[in-house]
């Protein structure tokens, strides 16, 4: 028996109906402009039936190969084992800086003094090996800004005196996201948690890069990512 769409989780439906409006731009089946238009109407919905709506006119689906790729790149959750890495990893910057960014296997537990100095730790293109990250942070006359995407989730212990802590990214919807927490002391500095890319962000990139293997496979006998959508 199929469940109607109002009766189904909306966080569920929302993600089946992106997963399909990537894959009908990803395919040319929907203009740049249409995408991004029925992706902020996907984000912003909560209505079973606006959702619906959205993707009632395309003829593509997804499929196993489409869902795969996904979540090689998309998927933080999925797995957190990436061989061997430190439980613990130490940054010291005294006098100077420090910047973790790319792709880079994150350890259960960060401790990071900024004396005179400062660093930035990127999680947009980490690999989490556990579910939970601790950042413990001294700073003095320093500072500290911590880098998430929009579907982790980032909670700020910071105490401040003299100093300031700032944590603009929302806590994400997806209870099993890793959990980024940042605590400790910050006197005569700052401490930050920001948002470097958002989900639509996110989404696009995925989107223009299933367009681009659509491209270099046009014509040729590679299995394409989507199946026909049987009306």
């Amino acid at each position: 028996m199929t469940v109607e769409n109002q009766d189904r989780p909306i966080d569920v439906l929302r993600e089946e109906v992106i997963d399909q409006l990537i894959v009908n731009y990803g395919h040319e089946q929907l203009s740049l402009e249409a995408f991004e238009r029925r992706l902020d109407q996907a984000l912003a919905s909560n209505n079973a039936g606006e959702l619906g709506d959205l993707v009632a006119d395309l003829d593509l689906e997804v499929d196993k190969s489409y869902a795969e790729q996904k979540r090689e790149e998309l998927d933080l959750d999925l797995k957190y084992d990436y061989g061997a890495t430190p439980d613990v990893e130490y940054v010291i910057n005294i006098f100077s800086g420090s910047n973790r960014t790319g792709p880079w296997n994150v350890p259960k537990e960060i401790r990071m003094l900024n004396l005179f100095g400062g660093g930035d730790i990127d999680f947009t293109e980490a690999r989490f090996t556990h579910p939970t990250v601790r950042i413990r942070i001294l700073t003095l006359f320093g500072g500290a800004n911590i880098y998430v995407r929009e579907d982790i989730n980032a909670v700020s212990k910071i105490v401040s005196i003299f100093g300031g802590s700032d944590n603009s990214a929302p806590s994400s919807q997806r209870s099993h996201a890793p959990v980024v927490i940042v605590q400790g002391l910050v006197l005569f500095g700052g401490t930050d948690i920001k948002i470097k890319r958002s989900i639509k962000e996110i989404f696009i990139d995925f989107a223009d890069r299933i367009r681009g293997i659509t491209r270099a496979n046009s014509g040729s006998d590679v299995t394409p990512l989507f199946k026909k959508n049987q009306r």
